[in-house]
């Protein structure tokens, strides 16, 4: 009768697979619960209702007159700034509040359009831009500035702080500064000042012209 038969290679036992199993799912529990709670870092907030409106001023020089705009196909409640006079390349953005900067960069691509080359290619989507967190859920955003901007992620900038120069970066046809405000998620009729801008679709041409306050803040 024939003894055990071996094929010369060391049998494994089933048993030393079981450790490794278990291990692998608990790194995978752990993963995963990571990953649900940073999902839940970021969207919890978020479906927290909305602070008051902050007093939002203009992004522009206290005192100036600024053309508001915005045409078939913008999107409802964004809104362009022109200046009414005087030179368009490089003016001033300001703040339109108190809050932290927490996107400062190019957003798709920038193009070739500047003072030099106004008629310059065009980029993709805002070029050089900002978005600044107010807190309670709300946010503005900066686009198409000719240059990089003038502040940092993280960094705490006062309303009336410059944050960039006026330009025409991206997807853009001329200087101007595209302007957002935004409650969580929802982009929103702009306020200036405390009053409505009146920009609240882009299903025909508006053209309304404004007053800068963004002017120093008195302590």
């Amino acid at each position: 009768m024939l003894g055990p038969v071996t094929t010369g290679r060391p049998t494994r036992s089933r048993s030393h697979r079981r450790p490794r199993s278990r291990a692998i799912r608990i790194l995978l529990a752990f993963v995963a619960v990571a990953a649900l709670v940073g999902v839940a870092a970021v969207a919890v907030p978020m479906l927290r209702p909305a602070g008051p409106r902050p007093l939002f001023q203009m992004p522009v020089t206290c005192g100036e007159t600024w053309q508001l705009s915005t045409y078939p196909g913008h999107d409802d409640y964004d809104v362009d700034f022109f200046p009414v006079e005087g030179e368009t390349w490089g003016r001033p953005v300001l703040a339109s509040y108190a809050g932290t900067v927490t996107v400062a960069g190019i957003n798709g691509s920038l193009g070739g359009r500047n003072p030099e080359n106004p008629e310059g290619p065009r980029g993709r989507g805002g070029g050089y831009w900002v978005k600044i967190d107010h807190g309670g859920k709300w946010e503005t955003q900066y686009l198409h500035m000719l240059e990089p901007p003038l502040v940092t992620v993280g960094q705490k900038v006062a309303q009336g702080d410059q944050i960039g120069r006026l330009g025409s970066t991206g997807n853009s046809g001329a200087p101007h500064l595209h302007y957002e405000q935004r409650r969580g998620w929802e982009k929103v009729e702009t306020h200036f000042d405390g009053a409505p801008s009146g920009i609240t679709t882009d299903e025909r041409e508006q053209i309304l012209r404004r007053v800068s306050n963004n002017c120093p803040v008195v302590s």
